[in-house]
């Protein structure tokens, strides 16, 4: 009786240990939300030191492998941007995006997509909003309607690029043993969902909002002369960037890259073999890959090297990798500490329902806004969970979309203010904003034909 009695009480002593440390970790994710950019990796950091000096819990492992993978793509697109990669990359966007003008609401988020997927970075979007914009509006079509979904397409996408940030983290979780699930395994699930996800979400885009005659806001600026009506024909829409042989030239090199990294995923004997006479795994190979590409931009294209750290690309990558950093420590040191109450506890609740695994990876992007973050953050409770590699990569895709739920990301904005015709809207409310809905949209039709997708093929 007394031993069931002791047990109980140390049972009930571990619940609230968890309780506090959870309310560290929730307080520290706040915090660094409220401070956004670095100040996420800042808070990530104070809160391994209260877990480990105040709880006296173990501090966990830092993402090392994630961080020199992101270091070594960011390098990499950094030197790509500098020689003009990026600029060749958006001019041929917006001629594929200019071929279809009446598909608008369907091309311009799948072109978004693919050279995000391509790029690694949704930054690669910007100089297209204009494009968007103005094709659509020439041609009858509300603008916020290409406008809003390309935006969140964008965020899908770093969920199916091998050079994102936060395939980075994914991989380094997923690609070790038990679960030997490698960036091949997690592609073929996500960017078929990610595909048909806003494939389906583009005909329900397409009718939200009134069209542009109806639309009593639009009609008055035409009537007062603050707006043209719509052309369609017009001159032919360019994006606002400058192409040169160097910039294709750096662009081809990387996506070569890329494409040589997908390679040796799917076929594991092109590796060399590791000591123990396996093949090298793909963390190593990534950062090879990128290193090695952006040496032949440097010889190739001769970028100034001494420009890297002014690029925007190089800017945003560092930014992420310090709260990847933090974070990822954080959560690393807490589930560490509780492996088994979380496996057995939380588990039990992912595995009865694994949609709460996609709800909190979700959440998380909502608060951060911050892909990376939120794969270190939620997947590690997931594989604990035993939530199959498939369908948890499949929901993982679709979740991204949560970063444009708040109308507080520089591209929503970029988009409200490049839209002369005033139908993108920020709102005032958090939910009355254009992205709102096409974000609701993308993330419960990728996230369920993700689920499918992990369930029929994904292992």
């Amino acid at each position: 009786m007394l031993a069931a009695s002791a047990t109980l009480e140390e049972t009930h002593m571990q619940i609230a240990l968890f309780i506090a440390e959870l309310l560290v970790v929730l307080g520290c994710i706040v915090m660094g939300t409220r401070s956004s950019g670095v100040g996420l990796g800042l808070w990530g950091g104070t809160g391994v030191a209260i877990l480990v000096f105040v709880f006296r819990v173990p501090p966990g492992s830092p993402p090392v492998d994630a961080l020199l993978i992101v270091l070594s793509v960011v390098l990499a697109s950094s030197m790509m941007q500098s020689a003009g990669g990026i600029d060749w990359m958006v001019s041929v966007a917006a001629k594929l995006i200019a071929r279809s003008p009446k598909q608008i609401t369907l091309v311009a988020p799948l072109i978004s997509f693919l050279f995000s997927v391509g790029a690694g970075t949704s930054n690669i979007l910007y100089p297209l909003l204009p494009v968007i914009q103005d094709l659509s509006y020439r041609n009858g079509i509300r603008p916020s309607r290409p406008l809003s979904l390309s935006v969140v397409a964008t965020g899908v996408a770093l969920a199916c690029s091998p050079v994102s940030a936060a395939m980075a983290a994914m991989v380094t979780l997923t690609d070790v043993a038990p679960w030997n699930f490698e960036l091949v395994d997690i592609l073929k699930v996500t960017i078929p969902a990610a595909v048909v996800g806003i494939v389906v979400s583009s005909f329900v885009v397409n009718r939200l909002g009134r069209e542009l005659a109806e639309d009593p806001e639009v009609q008055a600026k035409i009537a007062r002369g603050e707006l043209a009506p719509p052309r369609t024909g017009a001159a032919e829409v360019k994006a606002d960037v400058t192409v040169t042989t160097a910039g294709r030239n750096a662009a081809i090199i990387f996506l070569l890259g890329v494409a040589v990294i997908v390679l040796f995923g799917l076929f594991k004997a092109l590796r060399p073999l590791d000591a123990s006479g396996d093949p090298v795994s793909m963390t190593p190979i990534i950062e090879i890959v990128m290193f090695v590409a952006g040496t032949v931009i440097l010889l190739v294209s001769r970028p100034k090297v001494g420009e890297i750290p002014t690029m925007t690309v190089f800017k945003a990558g560092m930014v992420s990798a310090i709260a990847l950093f933090g974070l990822a420590w954080l959560t690393d040191t807490f589930l560490g500490a509780h492996a088994k109450l979380i496996s057995e506890g939380v588990g039990g609740l992912v595995t009865a329902a694994p949609w709460i695994f996609a709800l909190g990876v979700f959440l998380v992007c909502v608060l951060t806004t911050s892909q990376s973050t939120a794969t270190r953050t939620i997947v590690p409770i997931g594989l604990a969970a035993g939530i199959p590699l498939g369908l948890l990569s499949g929901m993982w895709a679709g979740a991204f979309a949560g970063i444009y739920l708040l109308p507080t990301n520089g591209s929503q904005i970029a988009a409200a203010n490049f839209d002369t015709s005033g139908t993108t809207k920020l709102g005032t409310k958090l939910v009355d904003h254009s992205f709102f809905a096409p974000t609701l949209i993308l993330a419960v039709t990728t996230i369920g034909f993700g689920a499918l997708f992990g369930v029929l093929w994904g292992g």
